[in-house]
């Protein structure tokens, strides 16, 4: 049997939302962080560059201000201190400095600005995503998709997701294909919903991998075709994907899209089991029923050497 779709794209509100994204833009920007301290000079100069940095900053460079409110905010080499994160991002944000725009959104979105204004970081996020800024857009998609500061509005949705998603930002493009699927701010077209599923997939997102493994298993807007649904199961099982580990196990255990195998069956099941899913306890106890003993002792060792390889990629 295979399972449904997964629809749920990101977290069930919009503190986690803030969150999320706020996460992985920091990650992404504390890397062009110690890229510009790099180019700045050796590492005992710190002290000197960010004298440096504060003194562009106060004679009103916008990427000074920028890279001040950063250094504030992630405590990179001076206390971490919101107010002056806040303060430097609005300075920057005022010249039209799009991340500084994003960051100062953010700030609202999480009340570290000291603001529950739900207009002050929707106008931020939306000031950056009209430059272009891709995260922005993808905010500002997300928000208009869950109603958060904004009235909900599925086809404004899907405007900035689009923008964001034609970028090459992977979130967008799975949020797109799940509107293209359900037909929410667009009319329903399996064909582009696969499309940018695949867009996504080919990105590493395990969610789009699972979707695209469920559509070519069931024949929804492509051909049926076992073998590209396991293709695609098996990519987002190796990323810890819980039931498309269970169908990657069923696929295995029915000879669907490979050849019957027991062992990479019960070796993937067991993996589902062991991380919650309740109908994998009940098909890992039937395999054990009919395997032979080489059969089992092969197969838990095959278990253990992909949980050890998932377990590492996901802790990288």
């Amino acid at each position: 049997m295979i399972p449904s779709m997964a629809w749920q794209a990101g977290p069930a509100g919009p503190c986690q939302a803030a969150e999320r994204v706020r996460w992985y833009s920091l990650r992404m920007f504390r890397y062009l962080l110690i890229w510009f301290l790099l180019l700045a000079g050796p590492s005992h100069a710190a002290d000197e560059q960010f004298d440096a940095v504060r003194e562009a900053a106060e004679r009103g460079d916008a990427d000074a201000q920028f890279r001040l409110g950063f250094l504030h905010d992630t405590g990179d080499g001076v206390p971490e201190n919101d107010a002056e994160a806040v303060l430097w991002y609005r300075r920057a944000a005022d010249q039209g400095h799009a991340e500084a725009q994003f960051h100062l959104g953010m700030k609202h979105h999480s009340g570290e600005a000291g603001s529950g204004n739900d207009a002050e970081h929707v106008h931020w996020y939306r000031m950056a995503a009209e430059q272009g800024h891709t995260i922005a857009q993808y905010a500002l998609g997300s928000m208009y998709a869950n109603g958060d500061g904004v009235p909900m509005d599925q086809a404004e949705a899907v405007r900035w997701f689009r923008r964001a998603a034609e970028q090459g930002h992977i979130w967008s493009q799975f949020n797109l294909g799940i509107r293209y699927f359900l037909g929410e701010g667009v009319p329903r077209d399996e064909a582009m919903a696969v499309h940018w599923y695949r867009m996504a997939a080919d990105g590493g997102h395990p969610v789009a991998q699972f979707n695209l493994g469920v559509i070519y298993a069931t024949g929804q807007g492509v051909p049926e075709d076992d073998a590209e649904a396991v293709f695609w199961l098996r990519k987002a099982a190796e990323q810890g994907h819980v039931v498309a580990q269970y169908n990657l196990g069923q696929m295995y255990a029915n000879g669907d899209g490979v050849p019957e195998d027991r062992v990479e069956a019960y070796a993937w099941l067991v993996l589902s089991a062991t991380l919650g899913m309740r109908e994998a306890h009940l098909e890992v106890e039937s395999l054990t029923q009919v395997m032979t003993g080489p059969e089992l002792e092969e197969a838990r060792q095959l278990a253990r050497e992909l949980w050890d390889t998932i377990s590492s990629s996901r802790n990288m």
